[in-house]
């Protein structure tokens, strides 16, 4: 007889007593032991207890901003961390995801959005046992031991900045990887370059690892905060930037 695999854990970190039971449902019917608190210190204590699978949390808490509580975790931990927040600037968007957070949604949202995302951010989580590991997204497979690119079975000539910034980017599969982390590290120089030369570079890996590059499936834009590479089953908010 064959064993039930082991429930994930998800640690719920908001104020508000209707979006923790919101996100108890949802998760709990994805077979997840939901563990909740409403305030930044105790949820920093209940995740240094016992590290959860993943983290969703407010932004707004009542006793630390997200932002630290995010700095908070990742000095000791890379438990995936979603953020949920009323703000929907870039800029605040883009400060979480450079701090540390692995995705950020704004409220209100819905919960087949959120569950989709969970899973993107447990899948990027998950690294091989021993190794280098294959990354495949889709019919995109990334060979980080061999340096090889595929595209359904045919390997793709890249530039080596092509594959600098597909390897990024397949490290963090599922996840926004901002302009200026790319920019970094893939030019690697200072001054960081100009965004213009991301798109560009953007644009000419689109031509060789989308079958319509103006209708991109797996290199996704996160309109001014950065790129995701997803899966066709993950997030399908895609544009062409």
């Amino acid at each position: 007889m064959m064993s039930k695999p082991t429930s994930r854990t998800v640690l719920v970190i908001d104020d508000e007593p209707q979006i923790r039971r919101f996100l108890r449902a949802g998760f709990e019917l994805e077979d997840f032991i939901v563990r909740e608190t409403g305030n930044a210190a105790e949820g920093v204590r209940l995740a240094t207890l016992k590290t959860p699978d993943l983290v969703i949390l407010d932004h707004g808490l009542p006793d630390m901003d997200g932002a630290h509580v995010v700095e908070c975790l990742r000095s000791w931990s890379n438990v995936p961390i979603i953020v949920l927040s009323v703000r929907a600037e870039e800029d605040e968007k883009v400060r979480l995801l450079d701090l540390g957070a692995d995705d950020y949604v704004v409220k209100p949202f819905g919960m087949a959005e959120l569950l989709a995302r969970a899973r993107a951010a447990l899948r990027r989580n998950i690294r091989a046992p021993s190794g280098e590991p294959m990354v495949k997204v889709g019919p995109l497979s990334v060979d980080f031991a061999a340096r090889i690119v595929s595209l359904e079975g045919n390997r793709l000539p890249l530039t080596p900045k092509e594959y600098r910034l597909l390897q990024v980017l397949a490290q963090n599969a599922g996840k926004v990887v901002t302009h200026h982390h790319l920019l970094k590290e893939v030019w690697g120089s200072s001054p960081i370059p100009n965004t213009q030369y991301l798109r560009i570079l953007i644009r000419k890996l689109r031509q060789k690892i989308e079958p319509d590059p103006t209708q991109p499936r797996i290199l996704a834009t996160e309109l001014g905060v950065g790129y995701r590479l997803t899966g066709r089953d993950a997030e399908t908010r895609v544009a062409v930037g």
